[in-house]
């Protein structure tokens, strides 16, 4: 398993870690170090990147969103990207998009990327007190159709 990996994998995710680190860095204006066992591209503008940040292979893109415990969970999907290398990325995607439920992210450690506490994102608060202004009107569900006796069948 080791040698598919470095065949397969490591070229994948030395490829995207310079990608990203040149990405990161430029857009970042340097601002470039180590830490928690990521190379961490900070101050780079939030088009650049998703939520909080994004980790793609060795590099963490973020703008300032830098505590032990982010660079923590960050570090666990360098690992997963070291494991998988580029089929990390239609993995992932297949795994979802709802935090909550993609396995990644919950082996990365949902608390410690920020995303306990949070409603799956399915779930939306319907009641007055939890609902936000900018929610707007609370979903509600389709009419349902009245039953209709059965049609006789055509002779």
């Amino acid at each position: 398993m080791a040698v598919v990996r470095a065949i397969l994998a490591l070229p994948g995710y030395w490829l995207v870690t310079a990608l990203a680190l040149a990405w990161g860095a430029v857009l970042g204006r340097f601002h470039v170090e180590s830490r928690g066992g990521v190379i961490v591209c900070s101050r780079v503008p939030r088009w650049a990147f998703g939520r909080g940040g994004t980790s793609i292979g060795a590099v963490y893109l973020t703008s300032d969103n830098l505590s032990e415990r982010v660079l923590k969970h960050e570090a666990v999907h360098r690992a997963q990207w070291r494991r998988w290398g580029l089929a990390f990325i239609p993995l992932y995607l297949a795994a979802g998009r709802d935090p909550l439920r993609n396995r990644f992210e919950v082996e990365a450690g949902l608390e410690d990327g920020g995303y306990r506490g949070r409603a799956p994102s399915r779930a939306r608060i319907t009641t007055a007190e939890g609902a936000s202004p900018s929610d707007g009107p609370a979903p509600t569900a389709p009419p349902v159709p009245a039953e209709q006796p059965p049609r006789p069948a055509d002779q």
